[in-house]
């Protein structure tokens, strides 16, 4: 069975400036000399071009988008699709991350559309699930996340041999400080890579990266990434300062 490569992403929000990109990617290239792990960065769009022009090594830095049209092309203002991602030079695009499903109101099926429109384009979709609170004080956290997945899965089944990633964010644990513990992280990954073996194929289940999400911080990094099915981290504040990144990149492996 081949070992699954760590990978951390960094997801910066509607945060940054040309000025800021260009300073925090040369200052986390540098810190990343010996890194194994596979690191990729999502910001605005606006700033793609810039991240871009700013890593010197693009085989060491990935970049991404942080969303993701579910049209291909046509009358939809405001939507980028997945072509003009890919020809911008983007290699990941999140899909159906929290705040979007909460601030805009995007549903299963439309995460799996995305997702689908990610693949047609040659990227690869980072798919986010997770559970609120109250779902998981009433234990009905497996529950949900199958319910995310399902769609998405349903919709992918052609693209076997094409890679996606999940990444798993416990809502109650974003941006609240709050992180979930390695155990229970473990848990709902442990969880996630079962589905994948039921729905697709035991293949894809073990050759999946499965990402934590969810106030990731350097302190508690080692811990999570120390786990069996904990391949990375899609990390949101802390990927904005070139210390706490690094230092969770290098946690990674």
């Amino acid at each position: 069975m081949a070992k699954r490569i760590p990978l951390v992403i960094g997801n910066w929000k509607m945060n940054g400036d040309i000025q800021k990109t260009n300073h925090l990617l040369q200052d986390i290239e540098e810190k990343l000399e010996d890194v194994q792990s596979q690191v990729a960065i999502c910001p605005p769009f606006t700033l793609i071009s810039q991240a871009l022009m700013a890593i010197s090594d693009k085989q060491k830095i990935r970049v991404g988008a942080q969303d993701v049209s579910a049209q291909a092309e046509g009358a939809y203002t405001g939507d980028i699709s997945s072509n003009m991602l890919k020809e911008l030079g983007c290699t990941y695009a999140i899909v159906g991350h929290s705040e979007r499903r909460l601030y805009q109101f995007e549903s299963n099926d439309t995460v799996a559309e995305k997702t689908l429109q990610a693949l047609h384009a040659g990227i690869v979709p980072v798919i986010c699930v997770g559970e609120s609170q109250s779902h998981r004080a009433s234990h009905q956290q497996n529950e949900v996340v199958r319910a995310q997945l399902l769609p998405v899965i349903n919709s992918i089944k052609q693209f076997t041999q094409l890679p996606v990633v999940v990444a798993y964010e416990p809502v109650w644990a974003i941006g609240t400080g709050l992180s979930a513990s390695p155990e229970d992280a473990q848990e709902m990954h442990a969880f996630i890579r079962e589905l994948l073996s039921e729905l697709i194929s035991e293949e894809k289940a073990q050759s999946t990266q499965i990402l934590y999400g969810g106030s990731v911080k350097p302190e508690v990094a080692a811990a999570l990434f120390e786990k069996q099915d904990i391949d990375g981290g899609l990390i949101g504040g802390a990927s904005l300062k070139s210390d706490s990144f690094t230092h969770i990149v290098k946690a990674a492996g």
